[in-house]
């Protein structure tokens, strides 16, 4: 028998009384409707389409005039089931898998995956010591492209579209060079238990000298148009107020924390990859406002860029070092070298797999098809993302594909700070508020 009845949920409303619901008409159009209400409150759903929310994120406002008396999050638009999808196939496949949440920062997902995993292999002193740069040198140049990205679709929501132009223009050079040294722009699967995936390319050193002398330049551009540019800093200043004890009770981290005054960064705090031997500062504001997390990204891409310039340097006088630990039984894939039509494996490489040695056929095939055992135990590694602190909790039972994988991500906690950021402001300070905090729903929505 038809019933729309729901068999699993009790029906529930999310807002109750009369609902607007904005499409971009102009706000007296909305009033002219509320006739004898207009004391009443308006709850207004902003979002879930994609413009001026940051992503596929409903906010749900309740109104008094135009000021916003109430704020709450609506998520779940871009769920993709990746945490259970990673107990269904091997360690190594769980990388292609986890580099797809937050598709700004894929490299940090990876990373944290990553070095969950070797711990639980206790083979983290075994890394060499040219995949720990490369993993570097790559994060670094993500933090840049992820930072640009914030910038420039923060400066779209309110309406500066030179900044919007100018920041994906450098985030293309960026990931030109992650196509040179990964063969893909974005989703690359690259960092791996063990290591990364190859060596870098021929000519990818001078490539990545010539983006930062470019770099040097490009981003004074952006505190020539924003810094002290009146309109600019009248959207920012004082919006979205949140002191340290309001972000340490709600758990946030990265540059929200860092804008108020606290240099909390992992990279320094608790060092992973041997980032206590580089060199670089970190960067704070005083102001606790979309203003200063502003400030705090920009600054944080000059830092970035020292420890680029360090990373190739230390990279230059490696050629030829290994990038994969040296047990056969968790290298994959195993000896990858591409080959001369710049696909696939190198033609000798497939010589001796093929047709010299039947043991190395079969380890290999038994490698990529089942994939290596891991200790049964749990580990939680955090790692400094653009957006703060992001940790992978993996679970093995001591089999060859994760008994759990689950991923703290930090747009989805940062988010907690929507309701106090922006009640008590404008409607169009929400925009700003939530565009500070720089949330990518792939991460939230995992």
């Amino acid at each position: 028998m038809a019933t729309n009845e729901d068999l699993y949920a009790d029906p529930s409303e999310t807002s109750q009384g009369k609902v607007f619901t904005v499409t971009g008409q102009d706000w007296d159009s909305i009033t002219e409707g509320l006739g004898d209400s207009a004391d009443e409150r308006v709850v207004v759903n902003m979002g879930p389409q994609h413009p001026s929310t940051h992503g596929v994120l409903r906010l749900i406002l309740e109104l008094e005039g135009e000021t916003v008396t109430e704020a709450r999050c609506g998520i779940g638009y871009l769920h993709t089931g990746i945490e259970k999808n990673m107990e269904f196939r091997t360690w190594v496949q769980g990388t292609t898998f986890c580099t797809r949440m937050d598709y700004l920062s894929p490299f940090y997902n990876e990373m944290t995956y990553a070095l969950g995993v070797e711990r639980l292999l206790d083979i983290e002193d075994d890394i060499p010591e040219k995949a720990q740069v490369m993993r570097v040198l790559l994060m670094e140049l993500n933090r840049i492209s992820s930072h640009l990205v914030c910038i420039a679709t923060g400066g779209m929501e309110i309406g500066a579209l030179t900044v919007m132009t100018i920041g994906f223009r450098e985030r293309e050079l960026v990931l030109d060079l992650f196509e040179l040294i990964t063969g893909l722009r974005m989703n690359h699967a690259f960092i791996r238990p063990g290591g990364v995936a190859q060596d870098i390319p021929p000519g990818a050193l001078d490539e990545i000298r010539d983006f930062v002398v470019l770099m040097k330049k490009r981003l004074p551009e952006y505190a020539a148009l924003c810094n002290a540019n009146p309109i600019f800093k009248a959207r920012l200043d004082g919006v979205g107020h949140l002191d340290l004890a309001g972000c340490l009770a709600l758990g946030l981290s990265g540059p929200p924390v860092r804008a108020t005054g606290y240099a909390w960064d992992l990279r320094k705090t608790e060092p992973y990859s041997g980032y206590e031997t580089y060199d670089f500062d970190v960067q704070t504001w005083d102001t606790a406002d979309a203003y200063g997390r502003f400030r705090v990204r920009l600054a944080e891409m000059h830092e970035s860029l020292k420890i680029i310039e360090q990373a190739v340097e230390r990279l230059a006088g490696l050629e030829g070092a290994p990038v994969m630990v040296g047990d056969k039984k968790i290298a994959w894939p195993s000896q990858l070298a591409i080959g001369s039509d710049g696909m696939g494996n190198s033609l000798d490489h497939i010589k001796h797999i093929m047709g010299e040695s039947m043991e190395a056929l079969i380890h290999h095939f038994k490698l990529v098809t089942e994939g290596f055992r891991v200790p049964a135990g749990q580990a939680y590694v955090p790692i400094e993302s653009p957006r703060g602190e992001l940790g992978a909790h993996v679970v093995s039972d001591g089999g060859t594909r994760p008994f759990r994988a689950h991923f703290r991500d930090p747009s989805f906690t940062n988010l907690q700070a929507t309701s106090v950021m922006s009640e008590g402001g404008m409607v169009a300070d929400v925009i700003v508020a939530i565009a500070s905090l720089d949330p990518v729903m792939g991460g939230v929505d995992r």
